[in-house]
């Protein structure tokens, strides 16, 4: 009977959650959670991954208070289980473990809301979406590797978790693996220590797709960078794809020639800071999916005031979420400022920098006419300066890749980028031009 009544508790928070949340929502994130025992000390809930683990406790951690056994700290009294998943290939067990097409989603651990279909699309991630979909539509057979870098919370990670969704998909033969650098590290570390690195190895090189993030902390770890370019290079010559996430480019990265390289190999794509317009689409799109409507001028308000990354308007959108549910109240300027306060930038971002603008003070460093550089001289001098005004429209215009090369003449985007990974790669090694370029940037920034 004990059961029973704490039980209902649990069965009182669902229906209670259900009449005020998305059907969306509800399906997604409530309906697959099941309570599997319960007592007034504990209540012991079974969930589908990690990701409904922490969705439940972020969002409704005080509702459930009303509903649940509480622990002496005022905190739900709940202990969380994974459900049963298809077992992970154990690489300490002394019997080889065949890879298999029917083990292409071992211990994949994919964000069930990292998909192509949530990814807000701005000028800032075109290109670099539009690559995404490509390799996850054919896989080794349009960019490889892929190489995607940019700064914290943009949505790197999405999009890795989104090639793997879709290939999973529409690919279900292929063997793929979604893994963080420091969890390949890791595996290799354990595999060492019970004498299995080989059945690792074989593992990793059989896949058919490999999606590794932050590869920045292989940096000064010589030994497993070169089990990484190893494993790298034995996938390329086999024609897997590889995507490979980072907060900095290739060369940027304290690794070996050898596996810069390799990286830069394929495609090297940038995602840069979300436009005033996409971070208002991102607001009204992760609140729709928590069920809540928040205004076109609120979620302009917001994107005014937060706008480094795609991670903090997302925790912004979570806490108005949490707050309008428990407060049952309208959500207008003053409150939204109250609540976002301590999350909101004091800073304005930069004016918006135009091609224009670019060109201008390309031709006042390099002394020329922007027309000439606009134009189709292919006199040494003059090409230097457009493929500069090109590297920097790239790198600071919020743009299509398609409109900025259109703004110069009417150039093809592939021209743009070759201009671009031309000057990226001579700025390290000219200190000439690495003096102007810096010379003009300068002048386009004060």
């Amino acid at each position: 009977m004990l059961e029973c009544e704490v039980k209902n508790g649990w069965v009182q928070f669902v229906e209670f959650i259900e009449s005020r949340c998305s059907a969306a929502e509800f399906s997604n994130w409530i309906a697959p959670i099941r309570c599997i025992e319960a007592t007034y000390e504990e209540v012991i809930l079974e969930v589908p991954n990690i990701f409904v683990q922490e969705y439940l406790l972020e969002n409704f951690r005080e509702i459930l208070a009303d509903f649940l056994p509480l622990k002496g700290s005022g905190e739900p009294a709940i202990r969380f289980v994974i459900a049963n998943t298809p077992e992970k290939p154990s690489f300490k067990s002394q019997e080889a473990i065949e890879i298999t097409p029917e083990i292409s989603s071992v211990h994949l651990k994919l964000n069930p809301l990292y998909t192509f279909d949530h990814f807000i699309e701005g000028s800032s991630n075109q290109f670099v979406k539009s690559a995404a979909v490509g390799v996850a539509s054919r896989p080794g057979k349009s960019y490889n590797p892929l190489f995607i870098h940019g700064g914290v919370g943009l949505g790197k990670t999405h999009l890795l978790h989104s090639i793997g969704h879709y290939a999973l998909e529409h690919h279900k033969n292929l063997r793929v693996q979604s893994i963080t650098t420091e969890a390949f590290i890791n595996d290799i570390v354990d595999n060492l220590r019970a004498k299995s690195i080989d059945k690792m190895k074989k593992f990793y090189r059989n896949l058919d797709i490999l999606l590794i993030d932050d590869i920045q902390f292989l940096q000064d770890r010589t030994n497993f960078e070169e089990e990484f370019c190893n494993t790298f290079e034995t996938l390329l010559n086999q024609n897997k794809q590889i995507v490979i996430a980072s907060d900095k480019p290739p060369g940027q990265l304290q690794l070996s020639e050898r596996t810069v390289a390799r990286m830069e190999w394929g495609l090297v794509a940038h995602m840069g800071v979300p436009d005033l317009e996409t971070r208002v689409a991102i607001i009204k799109h992760k609140s729709e999916l928590k069920g809540m409507n928040i205004s076109s001028q609120i979620a302009f308000f917001i994107a005014e005031h937060i706008y480094n990354n795609v991670r903090q308007i997302e925790g912004a959108v979570n806490r108005l979420c949490a707050h309008s549910r428990l407060e049952h109240s309208n959500l207008n300027k003053e409150v939204v400022e109250k609540i976002l306060s301590e999350m909101f930038q004091s800073n304005a971002p930069s004016k918006k920098i135009s091609v224009e603008t670019i060109l201008k003070s390309v031709a006042a460093v390099f002394e020329l006419r922007v027309a000439d550089i606009k134009g189709e001289s292919r006199h040494k001098e003059i090409a230097l300066a457009r493929q500069v005004a090109m590297y920097l429209a790239k790198e600071m215009v919020d743009e299509s890749l398609m409109k900025i090369a259109d703004s110069f003449g009417g150039k093809t985007h592939s021209t743009l980028l070759h201009a671009w990974k031309k000057i990226a790669d001579q700025i390290t090694a000219n200190e000439t031009l690495g003096r102007q370029v810096q010379m003009v940037r300068r002048n386009i920034e004060s």
